[in-house]
């Protein structure tokens, strides 16, 4: 059992001197005591400084892939930095990147690299904002698309907050975004087709873009109704809108095409990041060509790190992986063995488990039936989820203790891997009330 933490508080005590709770993302911070300080990792394996060995289904919330320390991507960075990493020229590397990017990819015919996928849903809402002439953007509740101003309403924040779903309030989800950008974003519910057909016959002259997680990433990995999607399509084609897919969790996860290969709804721009480069700060966005085109002619992108030779070669590595071997359809394998374990467990338990999402990611949920949106999870008993997250930690099963992040999987989890967790999910249940 997985219950050591003295090396890891002592660490943590002396971050939290020299950075502002001793941690570079506010989400890994989990309490003085509980913080995790990361030795290494391995496969599907994490070692804290106290060497408490995790099985890990957060995999750095859904970039890697492949496994930890992949040895044939880290190859291929190893060997492209020996020859420099930035030279604010373009390099082979980027090209190769991009062709396989385009290859895989149904709704892109030209793209270009960023670092995040921040980076990357910023620079396709200024590509959409400049394209149609327009500045207002909808993006819908419970949805993350990155740590800017533009996008950082109604996601992660207290669903009872957000008014009538007929008319919706944007809540920003931190203090110090302006107000003033308030009112460049329209916030609806998830998988509501009147609320959406309503707004847009009022507003559809102020719409640049509407910008959708096919699947919620940051809330229980909600999947679209069907039909949802094909709504969203021919909306933004009556209208003139950009439609954006955020598929920087969805992309190259749920299959090699991503979210529009699942679906068949073809976007018009999409986002990429996180699983991409197996872990290596890669990101892309792209698009129908004419869309794309525009960059350069008055249109800014840029930045100094965009195609490094370390994001291009983890890049080309990676994708290269996925489209010759049959890394997915392993993945989503083992998914569905453990998603069946995990039912059979709470069945046995009496306890009753909605999971939603895809076998590479997904979530439970318990208290209710079916979830189409935020204000759906938001009625769910999250709270019996955290503390068996918890349970789960001090055994050596690492998922995220905020019950709206997906569980991952990835190509190094193996059917023993998925027989330890679902033997530590049952003893975790024994040791928690709902």
């Amino acid at each position: 059992m997985a219950t050591k933490r003295e090396k890891c508080r002592s660490m943590w005590r002396k971050a939290a001197e020299l950075i502002p709770l001793g941690v570079n993302s506010n989400y890994r911070y989990w309490g003085d005591d509980e913080t995790i300080i990361v030795e290494r990792a391995e496969g599907a394996y994490i070692w804290d400084i106290d060497g408490n060995r995790y099985l890990d289904y957060r995999l750095g919330f859904g970039p890697v892939i492949l496994g930890h320390a992949y040895k044939e991507v880290d190859d291929r960075v190893r060997e492209a930095i020996q020859n420099g990493v930035v030279y604010a020229l373009t390099n082979p590397l980027e090209i190769s990147a991009a062709e396989k990017i385009v290859a895989m990819c149904p709704g892109v015919e030209k793209v270009r690299m960023a670092n995040s996928g921040t980076e990357a849903t910023m620079h396709a809402l200024r590509v959409a904002r400049a394209y149609t002439g327009r500045e207002k953007i909808i993006k819908f509740e419970g949805q993350y698309h990155g740590m800017y101003d533009y996008m950082l309403f109604s996601t992660f924040t207290d669903a009872s907050n957000y008014g009538s779903r007929h008319s919706p309030v944007p809540i920003p989800a931190t203090s110090g975004i302006p107000k003033c950008i308030h009112d460049l974003v329209i916030t609806l519910p998830y998988n509501d087709p009147e609320v959406l057909e309503t707004t847009l016959r009022r507003t559809w002259s102020d719409v640049a873009a509407i910008i959708i997680e096919p699947i919620l990433g940051n809330c229980a990995a909600i999947e679209p109704l069907p039909g949802w999607l094909e709504l969203v399509r021919a909306q933004c084609d009556e209208y003139g809108i950009v439609l954006i897919f955020d598929e920087v969790k969805t992309g190259f996860r749920l299959a090699r095409g991503g979210a529009q290969e699942v679906y068949g709804v073809i976007p018009d721009m999409a986002t990429y990041a996180k699983s991409m480069g197996n872990g290596y700060p890669a990101a892309a966005f792209g698009g129908r060509r004419e869309i794309m085109d525009i960059l350069g002619k008055g249109v800014a992108h840029g930045g100094t790190y965009t195609g490094n030779t370390v994001s291009a070669a983890a890049v080309n590595a990676t994708l290269g992986l996925l489209q010759e071997q049959p890394i997915l359809e392993s993945i989503a394998e083992h998914g569905r063995k453990l998603q069946a374990g995990i039912k059979d467990i709470f069945k046995e338990a009496d306890v009753p488990v909605l999971i939603t999402g895809h076998p590479a990611m997904f979530s439970m949920n318990f208290g209710v039936e079916k979830l189409t949106g935020q204000r759906d999870w938001a009625k769910s008993d999250y709270g019996y989820y955290e503390k068996l997250a918890a349970a789960a930690l001090k055994r050596g099963v690492l998922v995220d203790i905020d019950p709206r992040e997906p569980w991952f999987l990835s190509y190094s989890h193996s059917d023993a891997d998925v027989d330890e967790t679902l033997n530590i999910l049952a003893d975790a249940i024994k040791s928690v009330e709902r």
